[in-house]
């Protein structure tokens, strides 16, 4: 077991050390961060956020520009992380020397009438991140979306809503004046199992009534048979949209 503070010490192996230069050249690809940005990272509390922080704290110290992390975690207050979890986190972050809030909010606002979906939760988490990037003075907000989530996006979007589109790199809200960023756009799911695996990454699971229903998680499979065919079919799919 590779434990967290070996490697913000500097004690990295050379596998790790790949998956931070993956996540650097997708943020040195689309211009993402730069000196004296300061960048909020949202906080699931699932493996991918919990990988990207783990990236960007270490990737800052190799760098010879500075600039400011924020990480927040929303805690639905509907079904909050229990004491133990926030714990660890904390720990977590205190290791990374990343400032870290955990918000509480509610699952389903007045606002939903009532209605609950995977759309409606997305949304409202965003305005909770929007809100916080704007008190911290933040115009950059990273997410963990990794590859496999932008190709299972697409294919998602193609064959139910008769579009190629998918979850971009850099989208921008408001005319520009705050953006979503997803610096590992280019890495593959398995390397941040692997460093799930590997790590003690303080992992916590939060409850979601569609996490087992969604189409997403139907996708993954027939993404799986299509890489048997071809093993760089999650990389075809990611280039064909030429962001």
């Amino acid at each position: 077991m590779i434990h967290i503070d070996e490697l913000a010490e500097g004690k990295i192996p050379p596998w790790i050390r790949r998956f931070i230069k993956q996540t650097g050249r997708g943020i040195n690809r689309y211009s993402m961060i730069g000196e004296g940005d300061s960048v909020v990272i949202g906080i699931s509390g699932g493996k991918d956020s919990l990988a990207l922080a783990l990236a960007l704290s270490i990737r800052k110290k190799w760098l010879p520009i500075d600039y400011k992390l924020y990480a927040v975690m929303i805690d639905w207050i509907e079904d909050p992380v229990d004491e133990e979890g926030k714990q660890k986190l904390k720990k977590f972050f205190s290791i990374l020397e990343i400032p870290f809030l955990i918000k509480g909010a509610h699952k389903f606002p007045d606002s939903f009438k009532g209605e609950f979906n995977c759309y409606l939760c997305s949304r409202n988490r965003r305005r909770i991140l929007f809100e916080y990037a704007e008190e911290v003075g933040s115009s950059r907000i990273v997410l963990g979306h990794h590859l496999d989530d932008i190709v299972e996006t697409s294919l998602i979007n193609l064959c139910f809503r008769g579009e190629f589109s998918t979850m971009k790199p850099v989208q921008d809200f408001f005319g520009g004046r705050i953006s979503i960023m997803r610096p590992m756009c280019e890495v593959r799911e398995s390397i941040i199992n692997r460093l799930n695996r590997e790590t003690d990454l303080p992992t916590v699971k939060t409850e979601c009534p569609y996490s087992k229903m969604n189409i997403r998680s139907k996708m993954k499979p027939i993404i799986r048979e299509l890489s048997h065919i071809d093993k760089l079919t999650r990389e075809h799919i990611y280039a064909a949209h030429e962001f």
